[in-house]
């Protein structure tokens, strides 16, 4: 398996450089001729020949440092469009042929540098960001632009007829063509079912050539190729041509003047801008069809080495091939060997095979791209119209689809960038920016009350709302934002925002936060943001950005805290105090009776063990203990504060709770006996009562009565903060 592997990989790219060498040959010489003949007459031949040195150079620099597996790079439409026009206006402007060839070649280095400055940038990774309808779209209108292209071809009508026309003057089709279409299109459908070990399209290449033969013994006129319209027809090959060809070529060069390139920066401009998207866009297509990955920026390095490759050998530039590239991939290619391949054959086909070559039917290669564009429309696509949430897709995909067949694949490109902004704002603007609003009754900080606090709480609650955002805060959802927030103005005199999940932000979003913020303030009320992340996906930090506008500042009406839970505690204090409530956390430390009536246990419970229970005192900032320590102490806090944490990430902290005086710490070390889960740090001078697991065990069953109601006591605490813990669960899940 191992040895195999390699030799069908090589196999496949063998084949496949043989067969779209046959397809990007043909229509890089014409697209040579086409680009050279407003030039003179007498240009056609070294048109034909620049048609040559672009698709041997490109293939085999493009395909070496471009990195796309089975793309294949040849002089192309886009570049042929552009260049004609150029050259065509040389001419109505007098310059002569050797300048209007040197403009060509500068044109075509600059758009080439100009791809390689787009490939460093990172330009190229905004294609990452082109939606699938969009590439559906494309994909179909690429393939019935193939089909709408090559029909002519396979009918036999002249090449100066288009699609439309060719249907509308049945009179000028070719029977003997339609007959070759025919027979290599039946090729394409039946042998992958059979043999699939030589690619479809040769063995239809080589078909369409024994039909197109045999049907010479009907008519003899077929067997010359010389003007004949139905075959490729000579190339004109012969190594002294291209040589003499490229040592011209240099010559002409040493008279480039740098006063030139401001007349030709635009067309070049223009020139990469098309051949890149129409790279880019065909590298999109073969992801889809083979589910890999290209990198789209060393994609442009390449194509404008090729480029520039190309116009210093002489050749015209050209961009990744649609048509190519699909022949290549049903060939069974697999790598981007292929099209380094497919430059060495079309070199060889010149030099070596020229006569051969131009006994292949045009119906032939017409026929194989029938084939091959049928198979890229996406007729999955047409089941988004059935269902109503995707009937919006398939209007996206049929835009870009009749953009493509009336304007053309460039202007179907700039559609599918401006179609997927609109994708892109339908998905955020349907999205909710608001999670959860939860109740301040429903949710407490993590500070351990008694009762007498809860219940002030409790009353109070109604005044407070935690509105959790998500997603993208900006011009798009706005409005949502606002409709979210404006009815807690009034109700609420604490309204909390907790900005954990807001994954972006802008200006629009924050003049609605700046409003609400007012209006707040107008009735006496307070806005509070928490969790504002560090940092958002797009690099922007948050809160520095939010400080900036002004809409975070410390003011009598506007706070930040860090986490929600210290936002809690503090509008906590402020109902506390409200209420004229005086917490004793500053009185004299507490005794073990007093700590029996504060936790409600039965009397004895702590004084009974009096023997055994030590005293500690810990001073501010000190650990109470360390996560991870052996620990079996149970501690309760005659006087101060104490804030029990879980570390989770460098200075990040789960806060667990916060207990004063009066509460109890350390029970799960007390009960199990096992290390300590999280870690306790006293917040003030802390005096403690300390009760050992060790030492209580030794006494147990002396004091069995009173231990029973250790555990009874330790039980109820433990299920009154449950309880809660299920309360703000219940609350969060809503």
């Amino acid at each position: 398996m191992e040895t195999g592997k390699p030799t069908r990989t090589w196999t496949g790219d063998v084949w496949g450089g043989l067969a779209s060498m046959l397809v990007a040959l043909p229509s890089a010489i014409a697209f040579g001729v086409t680009i050279f003949s407003p030039l003179g007459a007498g240009y056609a031949a070294q048109g034909a020949i620049a048609g040559i040195l672009g698709t041997t150079a490109l293939g085999l620099i493009a395909s070496s440092f471009g990195g796309t597996d089975r793309l294949i790079t040849a002089p192309c439409a886009p570049a042929a469009a552009v260049l004609t026009a150029v050259a065509i206006g040389f001419a109505q402007g007098g310059v002569s042929a050797e300048a209007g060839i040197l403009m060509l070649v500068l044109i075509a280095l600059l758009a080439g540098a100009i791809q390689i400055g787009l490939g460093v940038l990172g330009v190229g990774r905004l294609i990452k960001f082109i939606p699938y309808p969009v590439v559906s779209g494309y994909l179909s209108g690429v393939g019935l632009t193939i089909i709408a292209g090559q029909l002519p071809r396979v009918l036999g009508a002249p090449k100066s007829m288009g699609f439309w026309a060719a249907l509308q003057h049945p009179g000028d089709w070719r029977w003997q063509s339609i007959v070759v279409g025919l027979a290599v299109v039946a090729t394409m459908l039946l042998v992958p079912r059979i043999i699939r070990a030589v690619p479809a399209a040769i063995i239809a290449m080589l078909v369409g050539v024994l039909v197109y033969f045999g049907l010479g013994l009907v008519d003899p006129g077929l067997w010359v190729s010389q003007g004949n319209p139905l075959v490729v027809g000579p190339l004109g090959g012969g190594d002294s041509h291209l040589l003499d060809a490229v040592i011209q070529h240099l010559k002409a060069l040493r008279a480039w003047n740098p006063a030139l390139l401001a007349e030709i920066f635009l067309p070049a401009l223009t020139l990469a801008a098309l051949l890149s998207i129409d790279t880019l866009k065909t590298c999109v297509v073969l992801d889809a069809l083979t589910s890999t990955h290209h990198n789209p920026d060393r994609e442009l390095v390449g194509q404008g080495l090729g480029n520039i490759g190309s116009a210093l050998l002489g050749g015209i530039p050209g961009a990744g091939q649609m048509g190519a590239s699909m022949v290549n991939l049903s060939s069974g290619a697999s790598t981007r060997r292929s099209g380094v391949i497919e430059g060495i054959f079309s070199l060889m086909a010149f030099l070596l095979f020229a006569s051969l070559v131009a006994w292949v039917p045009i119906a032939a290669l017409g026929g194989i791209l029938l084939v091959v564009g049928y198979r890229m429309i996406d007729r999955h696509s047409l089941a988004f119209f059935r269902t109503k949430a995707t009937r919006f897709d398939f209007l996206v995909i049929v835009a870009v689809i009749v953009t493509a067949l009336t304007v053309s694949l460039i202007a179907a490109s700039g559609t599918g960038i401006v179609l997927a902004v609109v994708l892109y704002l339908r998905e955020q603007t349907r999205s909710s920016v608001l999670r959860r609003k939860v109740e301040g009754s429903e949710v407490f900080s993590k500070v351990v009350r008694h009762e007498q606090e809860l219940s002030i709480l409790i009353r109070s609650g109604g005044k407070t709302v935690i509105v959790e955002l998500q997603g993208s805060l900006f011009f798009g959802t706005a409005n949502q934002l606002f409709q979210a927030l404006e009815p807690e103005i009034g109700p609420r005199t604490y309204v909390i925002l907790n900005m954990r999940r807001v994954q972006s932000i802008d200006l629009t979003a924050t003049h609605v936060l700046e409003q609400i913020k007012d209006r707040l303030e107008s009735v006496g009320a307070y806005l509070i943001f928490t969790e504002i992340p560090h940092g958002l996906p797009s690099g922007l930090k948050m809160k520095r950005y939010l400080r900036e506008v002004g809409l975070v500042r410390d003011t009598a009406k506007a706070l930040a805290f860090r986490q929600l839970d210290d936002a809690l505690e503090w509008v906590e204090a402020q109902f506390l105090s409200e209420a004229d409530y005086v917490a004793e956390d500053d009185g004299p430390p507490l005794e073990l009776a007093e700590l029996e009536v504060l936790l409600g246990w039965k009397s004895g419970t702590l004084t009974g063990l009096a023997p055994i229970i030590e005293q500690r005192h810990i001073r501010a900032g000190k650990k109470v203990f360390k996560i991870g320590t052996p620990g079996d102490e149970l501690l309760f806090i005659r006087r101060g504060t104490v804030r029990v944490a879980l570390p989770i990430h460098k200075k990040d902290v789960w806060h667990i709770g916060t207990f004063g005086r009066g509460d109890f710490i350390g029970e799960m070390g007390f009960l199990d006996s096992t290390r300590r889960s999280a870690e306790a740090l006293a917040v003030s001078d802390t005096d403690c009562f300390v009760l050992s697991r060790i030492r209580f065990n030794e006494v147990a069953e002396r004091y069995g009565a009173t231990a029973a109601q250790l555990f009874e006591g330790i039980a109820s605490v433990l299920a009154m903060r449950l309880r809660f813990t299920n309360k703000e669960l219940r609350a969060l899940r809503a």
